[in-house]
């Protein structure tokens, strides 16, 4: 059908040369022609931002997401609700589309298997999702390409903690499920054993953390690889969120190669195009050693939309649509503060201080587009550049005292 179309407007272009709306409509169709269907699995503010990024791409863009209302749903060409869990609704949603993409790693995996023996491109692929979403099966992926890693055991229940209360303080981390914070708890003595989770999870032994960084990976189906410039993570110790983040990180050079090697082996060895984030401590003595690996676009890159020449976001799209990688070099310095619902307030959003800061000079502001607050929600976020760090600082305090989300 499509090249039948675009005969008849061949046809057309060469018996009215002249006409003034010709090229309009000549070139409407061979750009159709070309798009590809791409699907999101997931409609949060991830979905969203790349979203936004989709349009300036020639692709057909499709979400899966249960929440009609959700951050993504009104700017992608077609929205299907559904459950990004349930195998039917994956492999419903992904059987007529050219490639998918996640912004969460707890997917139907066995659907996104199928699609993918059925030729659908999955980024990234099914077996890597495999991996990271499975703390157990994570950390065996770094002992066994030779990755440093927290010093681990797999537990089940507090007998097991039990056998290895030599290892305390550590964390306790569910093996699946956990996100944002949840799933993780801090097992600091023997008195706090009782509280340990029951099921799969991993006992990491607590490292003596200096500073915690990020690394932003692009791998292309190719092979080739670009990477960001190491961002340092500040987290919200109650709620284990990122609060906010520098970039770039302020590292000796030899901590910084050291870093971008580690970032780019865990990225090369999992052999599948995408994007990946990955997170690391530096201890006291300089060590590095790799905490997890978000495989898709993240809150640690946010910073990329304007600070850099090329976003996250845009990679992961040049990415799915075969173009080159793009450049990931920083435009200036640049700070992203996370705005998180407020403690005490549920309901409709209110954006208490939203006007002034948008008065501060180089204030970029993303709200996800979230009618509703809770404490803890991810509500939107603001960027800064500037040349000077306490420029900076100076203005991420300002936002955190008064841009608030409230009901």
């Amino acid at each position: 059908m499509r090249k039948a179309i675009n005969s008849l407007f061949l046809i057309f272009h060469f018996l009215f040369p002249a006409c003034p709306v010709r090229r309009a409509y000549f070139f409407t169709p061979l750009i159709f022609a070309t798009m590809l269907k791409v699907g999101i699995l997931g409609g949060g503010q991830l979905g969203r931002m790349l979203l936004q990024a989709a349009a300036n791409y020639p692709v057909e863009t499709f979400v899966l997401e249960n929440d009609p209302e959700c951050p993504a749903a009104h700017l992608c060409h077609h929205f299907v609700p559904g459950n990004i869990r349930d195998f039917d609704a994956v492999y419903d949603f992904g059987k007529g589309l050219d490639a998918l993409t996640i912004e969460i790693e707890h997917v139907n995996i066995d659907a996104l298997e199928k699609l993918e023996n059925e030729g659908v491109k999955i980024f990234p692929k099914p077996a890597v999702l495999k991996i990271i979403k499975n703390k157990i099966l994570q950390k065996q992926y770094y002992a066994d390409n030779q990755l440093p890693s927290a010093e681990y055991q797999v537990v089940h229940n507090r007998t097991d903690i039990q056998q290895y209360e030599y290892m305390l303080p550590s964390f306790n981390k569910l093996a699946e499920g956990g996100y944002d914070g949840r799933g993780v708890q801090l097992i600091r003595t023997s008195e706090d054993i009782n509280k340990a989770f029951i099921g799969a999870a991993i006992l990491e032994k607590m490292v003596d953390i200096k500073k915690e960084i990020s690394v932003m990976v692009a791998v292309n189906s190719k092979g080739e690889t670009a990477h960001y410039p190491p961002v340092e993570m500040i987290f919200d110790p109650d709620l284990n969120l990122l609060d906010y983040q520098l970039c770039p990180a302020e590292l000796p050079d030899k901590i910084l190669w050291k870093a971008e090697a580690i970032a780019l082996a865990v990225a090369r060895n999992f052999h599948s195009p995408g994007l990946f984030a990955v997170e690391m401590f530096i201890d006291a003595n300089d060590d590095v050693f790799v905490n997890e690996t978000a495989p898709r676009v993240h809150n640690s890159g946010h910073h990329t939309i304007e600070a850099h020449y090329c976003s996250q976001f845009d990679m992961l799209w040049r990415i799915m649509l075969r173009y080159p990688l793009g450049n990931t070099d920083a435009i200036l310095p640049s700070i992203m503060i996370n705005i998180i619902g407020a403690e005490g307030f549920n309901g409709n959003v209110k954006y208490e201080g939203l006007e002034e800061v948008l008065k501060l000079e180089n204030a970029f502001v993303h709200l996800y587009g979230k009618t509703q607050t809770k404490p803890g929600r991810k509500m939107g976020h603001v960027t800064f550049l500037s040349k000077e760090k306490q420029d900076l600082l100076q203005k991420s305090i300002k936002v955190k005292r008064t841009l608030i989300a409230r009901s």
